[in-house]
C-alpha cells in the first residue's frame, strides 16, 4: 500500500533483521545476558527508570507525614479543612518544571551529547534535591524551588535516557529494554511508597513526636540513585548514532566494535554501523529539504529547529489529526487519575475511611505492588493484542472503578466509622483501578503516540505528545487536593467520565496502529505520499552509502556510516515497521 516505496522499506527491514538474526541469534530478554555489556546497558536503563518511579511516587507518603505537615504550614495543612490550594502547588510544581525540563532536552541531547546531557540532567536533579533538603531551615520557599529544579531533572531524564539506551543497545535487545524501563519505573513508584510506610515511624507517628528525619530520609534518598547515574554514565561510551551525526565516523565504528565485543570488520559491526549512518543522512536531508534554512548543525540552529518543527505539524489536516491523536490520548491519560492515585493515595485513603496515617500508608504501598504486577502482561503481549482493545478495555475498568467509588463515598460520607466495609470496597476499587492503569494506559499511550508519525517527524511529534503529557500531569497534580475538598465523590464522577470519554475517543477516532506500515498510517490519516517520500529518500541513501549492496550479499560496505543502527532504531522505537514485529 502507498506504492512501490513502502514495500521496498519493509523488504528492506526484513532484510536488514533477517540478516542480522542469522549472524547474532533471535531476539528478546534471552539476548540481554549474551555479553557483559548489553547486560550492563540493561541494568542501566534500570537505574533511570528507578529514579524516575521513586521521585514520582515518593512525595505522596511524605505529603501525608506529620512532620513534613507541621514544617510546611499552610502548603500542606494539618486541618484538613484548609484551604487545599498551596498543597496542590508544592506537588504540582514538579511537573510544571518536567515540562519545562521536557522541552530543553531534546536541544541538549544533540549538541552537548546523550552522554552529557545525562550529565547535566543528573547534576540538576541533585541540585533540586539538596535545595530541598536544606528547606528544614528554609521553608516552603526552599521546598518549591528545590522541586522546580528537581522537575526540570526528571522531565530531561526521562526524555534522554530512553533515547540513549535505544542507541547503544543493539537491535536485538531494544524491545527489551523498553519493557525494562517501564517496570523498572513501576518498580521505583512501588519502592518509594514500601520507604515511606518505613520512614513514617521515625520518632513515631503522631504529630507531638515524629522526626523531620521521616520526610527528610526518603527525599534524600533520591540521591543514591542519581549519583549511581552520574558516575556510571562517566564510564559508558558516547552514542554511535551521536556520533555518526556529528561526523566522528571512525570512534564511532570503534565504539559499536567494543559495544558487540567484535572487530571492527565484523559483518554484524558494518551492518549496523551502515543502518546508523543512513538514518543519520535521512535526518539531515529531511531537514534541509523541510527547513534549509537551519540545515546547518550550529546550537541555535538545534534549538529553533525543535519549535519551527513542532509549528509545521499544525499547518496540514493530515499532520493535526496526528497531533490531536497524541495531546488528546495524553489528555485523557492524565485525567483518567492515575496520578491524583499517586500523588495523593495517602490523603484519598483517609478520606476514604481508613483511620490512621499508618493504615493509610499501608494501602498506598499496595497501590504500588498491584500496579507492578499488572504492568507485566502489558510488556509481554502488547504486540500481539494491539492498541485499541487494550487502551478501551482499561479506559471502561477504570471508568467504572471511578464511578463505583463515587457510589461508595456519597452513601458513606459521614458514616466511615460504622460502615468500615464500604470503606474497603472503594479502596479495592482504587487498586483495581491501578491493576487497569497498569496493563493499559501505563505502557500503550506512549506507544500510540511513538508510532503515528512518519520518520521525518517523529521526534518533534513524541516531544509534542510529552509536552502533553506533562502540562495535563501539572494541571491534575494543581487541582486534586481541591476537588477531593469540594466535591468528594465528585472528583470520582469526573475522573469517571472523562475516562469514558476517553475509551470512546479511542475507540472512535484513533486507528489501531499494530503492525501498520508507515504507508498505511499515512493512508489512514490522509497523509499519502509522505511516508512513499520518505522512503524513497531512504532507499537512495542505502544505496548511496553500500547498505542495499550489503544486504544483497555484495561487499560495498566500506563506505563510511556510523552512530548505531538507527534504521533498525527508529522504525523500532515507533514499532512501526515489520521490524517491530520481531524485535
Amino acid at each position: 500500500m502507498g506504492g512501490g516505496g513502502g514495500s521496498g522499506a519493509a523488504g528492506f527491514y526484513d532484510a536488514a533483521l533477517q540478516r542480522r538474526e542469522a549472524v547474532m541469534g533471535k531476539s528478546g530478554p534471552a539476548a540481554l545476558v549474551k555479553n557483559f555489556r548489553v547486560f550492563s546497558i540493561a541494568c542501566f536503563a534500570c537505574i533511570g527508570g528507578v529514579l524516575y518511579g521513586y521521585n514520582q511516587g515518593m512525595f505522596s507518603g511524605v505529603l501525608a507525614m506529620p512532620a513534613f505537615q507541621k514544617h510546611m504550614g499552610e502548603y500542606d495543612p494539618i486541618d484538613e479543612n484548609a484551604s487545599q490550594t498551596k498543597k496542590g502547588w508544592l506537588t504540582a510544581i514538579l511537573e510544571l518544571g518536567a515540562w519545562l525540563g521536557t522541552l530543553l532536552s531534546g536541544f541538549m541531547a544533540e549538541v552537548l551529547s546523550r552522554k552529557y546531557g545525562v550529565l547535566v540532567a543528573c547534576l540538576v536533579f541533585m541540585l533540586g534535591v539538596v535545595i530541598q533538603a536544606t528547606s528544614i531551615s528554609g521553608g516552603h520557599e526552599t521546598i518549591l524551588a528545590g522541586r522546580f529544579i528537581t522537575g526540570m531533572g526528571v522531565g530531561s531524564l526521562a526524555m534522554i535516557i530512553p533515547i540513549y539506551n535505544s542507541e547503544v543497545a543493539p537491535p536485538e535487545v531494544r524491545g527489551a529494554l523498553v519493557a525494562l524501563q517501564q517496570l523498572a519505573i513501576c518498580f521505583g513508584i512501588m519502592v518509594s511508597f514500601w520507604i515511606d510506610y518505613g520512614t513514617n515511624y521515625i520518632g513515631g507517628t503522631k504529630l507531638e513526636t515524629q522526626s523531620d528525619a521521616a520526610w527528610l530520609v526518603p527525599v534524600c534518598l533520591q540521591l543514591a540513585p542519581a549519583l549511581i547515574l552520574f558516575f556510571g554514565m562517566m564510564f559508558m561510551p558516547f552514542s554511535p548514532r551521536w556520533l555518526i551525526h556529528h561526523g566522528r565516523e571512525a570512534e564511532a565504528r570503534k565504539i559499536l566494535s567494543t559495544l558487540r565485543g567484535l572487530p571492527q570488520d565484523h559483518e554484524l559491526v558494518e551492518l549496523e554501523f551502515l543502518e546508523i549512518k543512513a538514518q543519520s543522512l535521512f535526518e539531515k536531508r529531511s531537514i534541509a529539504e523541510l527547513f534549509p534554512e537551519l540545515r546547518e548543525q550550529t546550537a541555535w540552529n538545534t534549538f529553533k529547529l525543535q519549535f519551527v518543527a513542532i509549528e509545521k505539524l499544525f499547518r496540514t489536516k493530515a499532520m493535526f489529526r496526528r497531533v490531536i491523536v497524541a495531546t488528546v490520548t495524553m489528555f485523557f491519560q492524565q485525567w483518567s487519575g492515575i496520578n491524583a492515585i499517586l500523588y495523593y493515595a495517602p490523603q484519598i485513603f483517609k478520606q476514604l475511611g481508613l483511620s490512621g496515617n499508618t493504615t493509610s500508608l499501608l494501602a498506598t504501598g499496595v497501590v504500588g505492588i498491584v500496579m507492578f504486577i499488572a504492568t507485566v502482561p502489558a510488556v509481554l503481549w502488547i504486540d500481539r493484542v494491539g492498541r485499541k482493545p487494550v487502551l478501551t478495555i482499561g479506559a471502561l475498568g477504570m471508568a467504572t472503578c471511578h464511578i463505583i467509588i463515587a457510589v461508595i463515598v456519597a452513601k458513606n460520607v459521614d458514616q466511615w466509622e460504622t460502615h468500615k466495609a464500604a470503606g474497603w470496597a472503594a479502596v479495592a476499587m482504587v487498586w483495581l483501578f491501578v491493576i487497569h492503569f497498569g496493563y493499559s494506559w501505563g505502557p500503550c499511550a506512549w506507544i500510540i503516540v511513538a508510532e503515528i508519525w512518519p520518520l521525518s517527524t517523529r521526534p518533534y511529534g513524541v516531544s509534542l505528545g510529552a509536552s502533553s503529557n506533562w502540562m495535563n500531569n501539572f494541571i491534575v497534580g494543581q487541582v486534586t487536593p481541591d476537588m477531593l475538598k469540594a466535591i468528594p465523590y465528585g472528583t470520582y464522577i469526573i475522573f469517571g467520565l472523562l475516562t469514558y470519554m476517553g475509551a470512546a475517543f479511542i475507540w472512535f477516532f484513533v486507528p489501531e496502529t499494530k503492525r501498520l506500515t508507515l504507508e498505511e498510517m499515512d493512508m489512514i490519516f490522509g497523509s499519502e505520499g509522505t511516508a512513499q517520500a520518505d522512503n524513497e529518500r531512504m532507499e537512495e541513501i542505502n544505496a548511496e552509502i553500500g547498505l542495499t549492496r550489503f544486504l544483497q550479499g555484495g561487499s560495498g560496505a566500506n563506505q563510511g556510516a556510523a552512530d548505531g543502527s538507527d534504521t533498525g532504531y527508529d522504525a523500532e522505537k515507533g514499532k512501526s515497521e515489520h521490524y517491530s514485529q520481531h524485535v
